[in-house]
């Protein structure tokens, strides 16, 4: 069962990506020449409203023409990448090593250019300046960097000759490259919702979510693909019991916080942004929990720990979201509500990259513990003592 609905998820997110390189590519066509048609507008427009559509593209033209050559770059090699993900997964699942590395190289150094347009942008504008504010700045900050960090480290794996960690971080450098295509499946899905709002409003709902589904996305497909029970070296957890129900005590602590303090926010905006927190949050943690329940009942022992791992991270994340909102208010001076809506919306995003590195110290080190006991005597002392 699983295994079918994994490749149905597969052939989803390929058909997604595909249908969203065009879009990608032409989206900053009306603001180099006023008028000019854009693949994600029309429908956008169709699926909501003309004027829905237009209202941005008035309030964008400033700041994006402050930085359209440095967005250009960004917005088509995204949607290469929307290309160029699909064929590496496609050639690692069928073996085609040769393919796979060739278009490994050239997958990375698009992404790094990719986000240099994108750091030119961010630079280069103001965070109030941003759309629908300095909020989202800091959400498009944190992804650029949670995606350049984990195509990196994803690149050093596979140097290593670590491929299942190679494989982890490249699907979640890939996950926080398809924030664009959710993102705009959400501008035109939450008007059905939230009718009436404009689309600055819809993106502040949209963020509070984003980072949780996409870095869920992607450790779903990691677990799928690898079908390992033990891992050599890997015994035990490093998250025991007593430290899980301390996280998720912290977490309810962290939860209840969030949920306070958004609930206090101006107007009706509030509610609305604690309930595109809280849903998918609620849906990724029961999922988690589950996989990991099932893990410890089939004995495997690996998909439990790394269930666990993630799990006990996600229960952090409101904490690291409480933790955020003072320092982007203290240190960076923002306003007491951006601070807040900004340090939810990364708080999943950020504790799944953490996750992730745990995840990776745990492998790494496990391939320590066969190579320590080789170099022991039967003993137990030192092999080179000689005794």
């Amino acid at each position: 069962m699983d295994v079918r609905w994994g490749r149905v998820a597969a052939v989803a997110v390929i058909v997604s990506c595909v249908a969203y390189a065009p879009v990608a590519m032409t989206q900053l066509w009306p603001y180099a020449s006023p008028g000019a048609p854009a693949f994600g507008e029309w429908i956008m427009g169709r699926m909501v409203s003309p004027e829905y559509v237009a209202e941005v593209v008035r309030d964008r033209i400033g700041p994006y023409g402050r930085s359209l050559v440095p967005l250009i770059v960004h917005s088509v090699l995204g949607g290469l990448l929307m290309l160029l993900g699909p064929l590496q997964y496609l050639s690692a699942v069928r073996r085609r090593r040769r393919l796979h590395r060739v278009a490994g190289v050239v997958f990375a150094v698009t992404v790094y250019a990719s986000m240099a347009g994108a750091a030119l942008y961010l630079a280069r504008t103001a965070p109030e300046d941003a759309f629908s504010g300095a909020a989202f700045w800091v959400v498009l900050a944190t992804i650029l960097v949670g995606t350049v960090g984990s195509v990196t480290l994803g690149v050093l794996a596979a140097l290593a000759r670590f491929p299942d960690l190679h494989q982890r971080w490249m699907l979640l450098c890939y996950g926080y490259l398809m924030t664009a295509p959710l993102l705009r499946l959400e501008w035109g899905g939450l008007p059905w919702l939230f009718p009436g709002l404009s689309m600055a409003e819809i993106n502040r709902i949209a963020v509070m979510h984003l980072g949780s589904v996409v870095v869920f996305g992607a450790l779903l497909a990691s677990r799928a693909l690898d079908r390992r029970t033990p891992v050599p070296g890997v015994e035990g957890t490093w998250c025991p019991t007593p430290v899980l129900v301390a996280v998720h005590v912290a977490g309810a602590a962290g939860l209840a916080w969030i949920t306070v303090a958004l609930l206090d926010g101006p107007g009706p905006e509030g509610p609305r942004l604690l309930l595109g927190y809280l849903v998918p949050y609620a849906v990724t943690y029961a999922v988690m929990a589950a996989r990991h329940a099932r893990a410890g009942r089939r004995g495997a022992a690996w998909a439990r720990e790394e269930w666990r791992l993630h799990l006990a991270a996600l229960c952090l994340a409101p904490v690291f979201s409480a933790g955020a909102t003072l320092v982007l208010e203290r240190l960076v001076h923002l306003d007491a509500w951006t601070s807040l809506v900004a340090g939810v919306a990364i708080g999943c995003g950020v504790m799944a990259f953490a996750a992730t590195w745990v995840v990776s110290l745990r492998v790494m080190r496990g391939r320590e513990v066969p190579a320590r006991r080789r170099e022991r005597s039967p003993l137990g002392e030192p092999a080179e003592l000689g005794i």
